[in-house]
């Protein structure tokens, strides 16, 4: 891995030069991520999923049932997502640590495409073939849109209340 080359086009650091390029990926990934930033990660992605989890328990459905949860929080969190790069990215001038914790964490940790996928395959293992190629076509197409929806919104709102981009720094 080249040593110029950040992990992460947001990082500004490159990976450091003095972990051993034949080192384990895992020790070379961590050289070019200061503990803070994992550690916002970390604790944003406990409350995301939490409140994933509770979402999940308020509203269960049978196993060849239509997911209502898991689309209701793919859908919501792409919309906050939507929202979130806006405001961040042209409206504030956020703490570094912003962006890792609602972003990769809250966010991250919110929606769950993994039980997309479970979900999909409990509904064809039920016998719902059909339902379950529905599901796995809408759920992308409608996350992409409620995500666009988010950014567009925000865009508009802060027209319309007269919110401006930061002049400094930028």
């Amino acid at each position: 891995m080249d040593a110029d080359v950040p992990l992460d086009p947001d990082e500004t650091s490159s990976v450091d030069p003095d972990v051993d390029a034949g080192a384990p990926l895992w020790r070379r990934e961590l050289a070019g991520h200061p503990l803070d930033v994992l550690g916002a990660i970390a604790v944003g992605g406990v409350i995301g999923t939490e409140a994933r989890y509770g979402i999940g328990l308020a509203w269960p459905h049978a196993p060849s049932g239509w997911p209502w949860a898991t689309l209701l929080i793919n859908l919501s969190g792409c919309l906050l997502i939507g929202v979130l790069m806006v405001v961040i990215t042209e409206f504030v001038e956020p703490h570094r640590l912003a962006r890792p914790f609602l972003g990769v964490g809250i966010l991250g940790g919110y929606t769950t495409f993994s039980t997309y996928t479970v979900d999909a395959i409990s509904l064809a293992d039920g016998a719902r073939p059909g339902l379950a190629a529905a599901y796995l076509v809408l759920t992308p197409i409608l996350a992409v849109l409620a995500c666009a929806l988010g950014a567009g919104t925000t865009r508009l709102a802060a027209r319309l209340t007269g919110v401006r981009r930061p002049t400094s720094g930028r």
